[in-house]
């Protein structure tokens, strides 16, 4: 008889070790590993004696399809996962609790079901009646969806092995399932593991598209292994702020379309609605005439989406200043700073600063560092920035603003929304954007930004204006607000 050989796995990130310990080496938690029985890790279905057989090796010339996909009958949707379902295809989706990812799930496969396809959506948290609670509250409960509350992989695959292969099926959540394969608690990394490991070889043994629901721990990462973000085809994460109606659905990995697509929604009370023109909705309560406020003409995927920035400057009390900020880097908050204060003389160690992208919006690119700094700047000597106006460069730490790509697809996104101006990288001249009928001002330092706007403060009252345009403000020197 085999001998049991216990470990300790971390139950966050999946690391093991041979004995206990407080802390986790690998994610830095403290008291998360449990012991598990190590011998059960590789399920006996899977073993197997046999020799290896020869298989025929293939060059990289040679025709190739696309794959057939799936549409989900949600354009949002379709577009972050690159087109629609590909057949035998499974995809991991994260987010907060009551963010919305049952709602977006109930919703998709409810307009697949119409269509005519078997879907098939089990949920391992709640009753069927619970799920039929929330269908008929979308008024999606005459969508022929087949239902069913189960936690066993094992009864899961039977059952969808009888009659017609489905379509999609969604695990409402992989957390909650098991398999008796292994010895382990469900919920345990060992059992996540191993149930996503079953659930994929039926995906890919039947071309049955398959969609895990995953929880989210208190940073922001989907619970459990990362091993099974990489057992999975694609990861998409939905994002959004609780006090906000917008929900973002954010490709994180995809192998069959990009990565860098996002999804607009808003939340109502009968449930999601697609937002095409995201730029539009987010800037529908923008505030005009305020100072501290910058319109940033951003990339998100192949889509451009213009975004308010908001800063608020004020002197501090406190002997360490506080530096908040929401929707952005906060690293990246604090090189624009260091660059504000190094290169164009302004001093902000004496005051709080506190940033914030309007709508619940996350930005990743440095394009955003010039409308930062923009609303920063204004924010601090009190000066209002045009309204017709938008913002984006790439900030250098020698205060040298660089180029940043598709400017032509941004200049006419803000030129459809009615912006007259652009603020933008000197190299960015000339681009192709004549089109897009912009009067463009292209900078090459960023102490050129701050002594613009510091001209239209000193314009309110100021006497301490700058003689010269490029010159660096005296009272930024001085560290006055």
């Amino acid at each position: 008889m085999a001998k049991n050989t216990l470990s300790f796995v971390c139950q966050n990130c999946g690391a093991a070790y041979n004995r206990w310990q407080g802390k986790c080496e690998s994610c830095g938690e403290w008291n998360t590993l449990a012991e598990e029985d190590a011998t059960g890790n590789v399920p006996v279905s899977i073993r197997s004696k046999r020799k290896g057989r020869t298989f025929a090796l293939e060059s990289l010339s040679g025709k190739t399809q696309d794959a057939p996909r799936l549409s989900s009958g949600m354009t949002e949707l379709d577009r972050v996962t690159g087109g629609g379902f590909v057949r035998g295809s499974v995809l991991l989706v994260g987010g907060d609790p009551g963010i919305g990812k049952s709602t977006l799930l109930t919703q998709a496969t409810s307009l697949m079901a119409r269509a005519g396809h078997r879907i098939v959506y089990i949920s391992g948290e709640e009753a069927v009646a619970q799920v039929r609670l929330r269908a008929e509250r979308l008024g999606l409960s005459d969508a022929p969806v087949q239902l069913a509350a189960e936690t066993s992989v094992e009864d899961i695959v039977s059952t969808l092995s009888e009659g017609a292969v489905p379509r999609l099926i969604v695990i409402d959540s992989i957390q909650t399932m098991w398999t008796d394969t292994v010895e382990s608690a469900p919920g345990t990394v060992t059992q996540v593991r191993a149930s996503a490991q079953a659930l994929i070889r039926f995906a890919k043994k039947t071309g049955a598209a398959i969609i895990l629901v995953g929880h989210v721990t208190k940073d922001g990462q989907i619970a459990g292994p990362r091993v099974v973000e990489h057992m999975v085809d694609a990861v998409l994460s939905f994002e959004g702020e609780g006090s906000q109606q917008f929900r973002i659905l954010r490709a994180v990995k995809n192998r069959f379309g990009p990565t860098d697509e996002i999804g607009v929604f808003e939340m109502t009370g009968l449930g999601l609605r697609e937002v095409t023109n995201p730029s539009e909705l987010f800037l529908s309560e923008r505030d005009l005439g305020t100072p501290g406020t910058a319109v940033f003409a951003g990339i998100e995927g192949t889509r451009p989406v213009l975004v308010e920035l908001q800063a608020l400057v004020a002197p501090t009390s406190l002997g360490t200043p506080r530096r908040a900020v929401v929707g952005w880097d906060p690293s990246r908050l604090s090189m624009v700073l260091a660059v504000l204060e190094a290169h164009c003389g302004v001093k902000l160690s004496g005051h709080d600063v506190y940033l914030n992208v309007a709508g619940g919006l996350r930005i990743h690119e440095p394009a955003a560092d010039l409308a930062a700094a923009a609303a920063l700047v204004s924010s601090l000597v009190n000066a209002q920035l045009p309204t017709d106006a938008v913002y984006f460069g790439e900030i250098s730490l020698s205060g040298v603003v660089r180029p940043v790509a598709q400017t032509p697809a941004r200049l006419k996104e803000a030129a459809k929304l009615g912006f007259q101006r652009a603020v933008l990288p000197e190299s960015a001249r000339g681009e192709p954007a004549g089109d897009a009928g912009l009067s463009l001002n292209a900078i090459n330092s960023l102490t050129t930004l701050v002594a613009e706007i510091a001209a239209r403060g000193s314009r309110r009252g100021d006497s301490s204006a700058p003689a010269e345009k490029n010159a660096t403000p005296a009272r930024f020197r001085r560290g006055e607000g």
